[in-house]
């Protein structure tokens, strides 16, 4: 079935017939809460999967010990579509769990009003959770009508990680025994061919099968924008983004200076063997190379296109959709959100940058290294482009992957790909949400 065909059963109505029989399934996968007699019910649907997954447990551990009168009982879900197809059931039934997490750049298509529950402030407030804790861009996109839908608990963006050995040998270390950033195009492919000279093989490694991540980023540093805020009309500029593709073209095809097809196991690989010198990917690999002993550091995304931009996201808390809900209950999530806030440095240690300012402030995370190197990244991202399709692991993503990832290959010139992206994003706006 084409992918675009909206289905004639309307998915309002399947979601609120389904959420009721979901959301009571779903608990049973859920780890047990230790519950205690008399103590308040938290349940939480998360997506927290592999390092993240341990370091958040870790973390309810601690929220564990500190609050005994509440019962924390934590359901892992499969990431991406998967879990927001549950949630979206469970809360259109108004059967959502207590707490869930969810990707901001999820937030506008996820029909806030009709899937979620807005959070009090004033009890926000009582637990110093207030919006100077947070970077303003941050904390505005939580905010939807004037009411708090999302509270976030960190801030995650591609970066620009380097093999500092490799790159010494390259000559691109500076005398603070940092990478000296390029700046504009000419100056980035220079750099990647000195590395190249050292690894033999490529310079840098980037997922060239879905290259979504760093293409955003390019565009988003050009200042173009891809969808009009209300997610309904295509502002996709071709000329600027063949421009962004005839340097993707530029690396992998032309000058071979990164693979032309690589998954992302692959991207990890070629850096962490030393087959490419840099690596342009998510912060949350950061463990992977610390763990395998790799003299690397980390910084923000190059500026390429006049700005340092880097697509990013946030994990954020909110709150499912319930037909009724318990004020004691409310209160003890509102606890929770603010202990796992304070506990943030630990979550901090696996890539990720604090949202909690009095944290990303701390001199405890300046030590932190090297995530303390890309901190400023936090203050220039770019989020995925408004709209019911868009979002972490959305179908936004797979739609430009196909487009893109065939620049990679050379199957498709800049041109074409950018044309193809612009009618797929045109398709894309013209399906009314589903929720």
């Amino acid at each position: 079935m084409d992918q675009f065909v909206r289905p004639a059963l309307s998915r309002r109505r399947f979601l609120a017939a389904a959420g009721a029989a979901l959301a009571g399934t779903a608990l049973l996968s859920g780890c047990s809460s230790g519950a205690r007699s008399g103590a308040t019910l938290v349940r939480e649907w998360n997506l927290f999967s592999g390092g993240d997954g341990q370091r958040h447990i870790s973390m309810q551990d601690t929220f564990r010990e500190r609050t005994p009168g509440t019962a924390l009982q934590a359901t892992v879900l499969p990431w991406g579509a998967p879990f927001y197809t549950k949630l979206a059931m469970a809360a259109a039934g108004g059967r959502g769990p207590d707490l869930a997490t969810m990707h901001l750049s999820r937030l506008p298509g996820f029909s806030p009003a009709t899937l979620l529950d807005p959070y009090p402030s004033d009890l926000l407030a009582e637990y110093g959770i207030t919006q100077d804790k947070f970077l303003p861009d941050v904390w505005n996109r939580c905010v939807v009508d004037g009411q708090v839908y999302a509270v976030p608990l960190d801030t995650h963006m591609i970066v620009h990680y380097y093999n500092t050995e490799i790159c010494g040998q390259a000559g691109l270390i500076g005398a603070d025994g940092k990478l000296v950033s390029p700046r504009g195009p000419d100056e980035l492919v220079e750099q990647l061919r000195a590395v190249k000279e050292v690894t033999g093989n490529f310079g840098a490694s980037l997922e060239a099968e879905q290259p979504w991540r760093f293409f955003a980023s390019l565009y988003a540093q050009m200042g173009a924008e891809m969808i009009d805020a209300n997610g309904t009309r295509v502002l996709l500029d071709v000329d600027r983004a063949t421009e962004a593709l005839e340097l993707l073209r530029r690396l992998a095809i032309d000058e071979q200076l990164v693979p032309g097809s690589s998954d992302y196991p692959a991207t990890v690989a070629l850096f962490g063997g030393g087959q490419a010198g840099m690596s342009f990917n998510g912060e949350w690999e950061v463990t992977t190379y610390v763990d395998a002993g790799l003299p690397f550091g980390m910084a923000q995304m190059p500026d390429v296109y006049g700005s340092r931009l880097a697509l990013g996201d946030s994990h954020t808390y909110v709150l499912p959709k319930q037909a009724v809900r318990d004020p004691e209950v409310l209160r003890a999530t509102v606890e929770y959100i603010a202990v796992m806030l304070e506990d943030s440095l630990e979550w901090a240690k696996g890539g990720h940058v604090p949202a909690y300012q009095p944290v990303a402030r701390s001199a405890e995370y300046a030590a932190l290294r090297p995530q303390s190197e890309y901190a400023a990244s936090a203050g220039a991202v770019a989020f995925d482009p408004p709209g019911w399709f868009s979002g972490s692991g959305s179908t936004l993503e797979t739609v430009a992957n196909d487009a893109l990832g065939s620049v990679m290959t050379g199957a498709l010139q800049p041109q074409a790909a950018a044309a193809q992206l612009k009618t797929a994003l045109q398709r894309l706006v013209s399906i009314p949400s589903p929720v």
